[in-house]
C-alpha cells in the first residue's frame, strides 16, 4: 500500500512538472544555436528566415526528424503545446525504461530459479 502511494504521488508530481514547467522554457536559442549564429544576422523574409554574413549555421541542413510529432518541444509544431510534449516525453521514457527494467528483472528471476 505504501509503495503504491509513493508511485502514484511520484507519477502525479512528474506529470505536473513535465506539463507545467515546460511552459516556462525559453524559446530563445540555446548556447549551441547562439554559437553557430555568431557572425550572421537572421533576416525574416516571406520564405522564412535567411542568414546574412558568415557563420557555421549557413551550412546547416534541416534535420531528418524535424517533422516528427514532438520536434522543437511541441506537438505537431504548434506553439503552446510544450507542456503536452513534456508529458508525452515523460510517458514514453517511463514506458521504455519500465519495460527494460521489467525484462531485466524477469531474466534475473529466471536465472535465479535455474539449478
Amino acid at each position: 500500500m505504501r509503495s503504491r502511494r509513493f508511485w502514484v504521488v511520484f507519477a502525479v508530481v512528474t506529470l505536473l512538472i513535465a506539463g507545467g514547467v515546460s511552459y516556462f522554457a525559453s524559446s530563445s536559442p540555446d548556447g549551441l544555436d547562439s554559437a553557430t549564429l555568431q557572425g550572421c544576422e537572421v533576416v525574416e523574409t516571406a520564405d522564412g528566415e535567411n542568414l546574412t554574413g558568415d557563420c557555421i549555421a549557413q551550412h546547416a541542413a534541416e534535420h531528418s526528424l524535424s517533422s516528427s510529432p514532438l520536434a522543437d518541444y511541441a506537438v505537431g509544431g504548434r506553439e503552446g503545446t510544450g507542456g503536452i510534449a513534456g508529458i508525452v516525453g515523460v510517458l514514453a521514457t517511463v514506458a521504455v525504461a519500465g519495460s527494460a527494467f521489467w525484462l531485466i528483472a524477469r531474466s534475473r528471476r529466471e536465472d535465479a530459479s535455474k539449478p
